[in-house]
């Protein structure tokens, strides 16, 4: 597999030239080749590109922690695997539009009898849970506290909008959130992407992290992008 140079002028200054706001104010940043060929070698599976973002002058113990997502022009994680706990409504509309997620009842989660081993277990193959409106206030009361403990509560989805759309929005989005560290990642890109789509997602993931830090672009202490195997090219 061919290394992603870490030191090529023309593809960062593609994307300061394309209106990056913050980004257009700080000329001595680290520039880097953003190739989507480049970062991702012949595998026998889809990498996935992420953005590592290290802050500076943050004390999560001390600060306000913020938590922000953003829907990116294109979407960085086609297969990112989400189960819904789903009525039955929503099964119809799923089975329907042929909608790439599975399905269980709550019915299926009372097998489980509050069980946290096992919740957790079931929980954990996928990278995200949904709930049917109708459905989400009996979730605890079904599976006790541990889907909160472990951060897999599920997020909400109503009947007011078409199932297919809302898991393509969840797929297309970007979160950022402090937590215990001031170490950030989030999937921006897949391979196979253009190169221009991968700087149209990466411009606009650092620039929503940038409006949602106390004092923006400072508080950026570096900037890496990686793919599932390669190593990481730093741009900042």
């Amino acid at each position: 597999m061919a290394a992603a140079p870490t030191t090529h002028e023309g593809a960062w200054r593609a994307l300061e030239e394309s209106g990056g706001g913050v980004l257009t104010r700080h000329e001595s940043a680290a520039r880097a080749t953003v190739s989507c060929a480049l970062l991702c070698g012949a595998r026998k599976f889809k990498q996935t590109i992420e953005l590592q973002i290290g802050l500076k002058d943050y004390d999560p113990q001390k600060d306000k922690r913020f938590v922000g997502s953003v829907r990116l022009p294109n979407c960085p994680r086609p297969t990112l695997k989400i189960c819904i706990i789903a009525d039955e409504k929503h099964k119809d509309e799923i089975a329907k539009a042929k909608c790439d997620v599975e399905v269980v009842s709550l019915d299926d989660l009372k097998k489980y009898n509050k069980d946290k081993k096992q919740i957790k277990s079931w929980a954990k193959k996928y990278s995200m849970l949904l709930a049917s409106d109708t459905v989400l206030k009996k979730v605890p009361v079904v599976c006790g506290p541990i889907l909160n403990r472990i951060g897999m509560f599920p997020q909400v989805v109503a009947h007011n909008e078409p199932i297919a759309n809302k898991v393509d929005d969840y797929r297309s989005s970007v979160k950022w959130q402090l937590k215990k560290v001031t170490c950030l990642n989030a999937a921006v890109g897949a391979e196979g992407f253009t190169d221009e789509e991968l700087k149209q997602n990466i411009m606009m993931s650092i620039n929503f992290l940038i409006s949602l830090l106390k004092k923006g672009w400072h508080n950026m202490k570096s900037v890496h992008i990686k793919s599932t195997m390669s190593k990481s090219v730093k741009l900042l």
